[in-house]
């Protein structure tokens, strides 16, 4: 599997404060957001990536231990964060809209359906991220549960970094 690169930190902030420029009270009191991006290889970010660019993907989920591991606080209803892409570039500024913490068990078939992966099932989504969920505890040092808590999550995209900002090179 191929290694993602670093987060672009200082064009992740050029953006959040572009952005924060345009849209002062959306963005009163909060400071520079964290700097995301999904999946754990390049092909995975990539394409995750895509379905939130084209509006498929408005929905996402991540592991509490997760965020415990990297002493990061919980999103919030309101907060934004900034999706990069494989190499690292800012991509995308989203706002979160709807939170809630349960298990895998949890889920339901329109959030499976909001995360816009694969055929958009409960079942595929139980299945594939049963399975990044055991390599992202295994990268953690922790063993995968059932009863894990996971931050279910809604968002909208609210800023998308000019496409000549980041042409495709291979």
């Amino acid at each position: 599997m191929t290694e993602l690169a670093p987060v672009d930190v200082p064009a992740a902030h050029e953006i959040w404060n572009e952005y924060a420029a345009a849209h002062p009270r959306a963005t009163a009191g909060e400071g520079p957001p964290s700097v995301e991006r999904f999946g754990d290889n390049p092909a995975l970010c990539e394409q995750l990536l895509g379905l939130v660019l084209d509006g498929t993907k408005t929905a996402t989920s991540s592991l509490v231990a997760e965020y415990e591991h990297e002493g990061a606080p919980l999103p919030r209803i309101g907060s934004h964060w900034i999706a990069c892409d494989s190499r690292g570039r800012p991509r995308a500024i989203l706002r979160s809209t709807e939170l809630r913490l349960g298990t895998i068990d949890s889920v339901d078939a329109d959030f499976a359906s909001d995360e816009g992966e694969d055929d958009r099932s409960r079942d595929s989504w139980l299945v594939e991220h049963e399975k990044f969920w055991r390599r992202s505890c295994a990268a953690i040092g922790i063993a995968w549960e059932r009863e894990l808590p996971i931050v279910f999550e809604r968002f909208d995209v609210v800023w998308t970094a000019p496409a000549d900002e980041h042409p495709e090179t291979d």
